[in-house]
């Protein structure tokens, strides 16, 4: 009789071991795939958010020198740095799997005056067209 408790106490333990295992495994992926999906809507965000800035630009810069235009755009979590050299706008953003540079290229030259923070919220850059090139700012909210 005292085996027989033995041996189901042992599959008992066996089974709640496998069980145990499975739930973990589940978790893990979960996290995994949560991470990405997170770092995805990041990325888009910040997509949209350069993409914004370059489509305005060009706007203001063909429509002629008086012109201005202000945008509302959503800057992601997680950017570290933005540079806006010459035709192009360099965002860096720190993801789960490291640093990730995204770089948005402009027909017009660019300038910006001050700094565009890159701290997560909404921003609100004013363009102006001058000659040669559109300047950005940002305003403060």
């Amino acid at each position: 009789m005292m085996k027989k408790r033995g041996q189901i106490s042992t599959e008992y333990l066996i089974v709640v071991g496998f069980v145990g295992f499975l739930v973990l495994s589940v978790l893990g992926i979960a996290y995994y795939y949560t991470n990405s999906i997170r770092d995805q809507i990041r990325m888009n965000q910040l997509q949209s958010f350069g993409n914004k800035i370059i489509t305005s630009a060009e706007s203001v810069y063909y429509s002629g020198v008086p012109s201005r235009s202000t945008i509302n755009a959503y800057l992601p979590d997680g950017v570290s740095s933005i540079i806006v050299a010459d035709r192009e706008i360099i965002f860096s953003i720190s993801t789960s799997t490291g640093i990730n540079t995204l770089s948005f290229r402009s027909n017009v030259k660019l300038r910006l005056i001050g700094q565009i923070s890159t701290g997560e919220g909404s921003k609100r850059i004013q363009m102006d067209a001058l000659e040669d090139e559109v300047t950005l700012t940002q305003e403060n909210s």
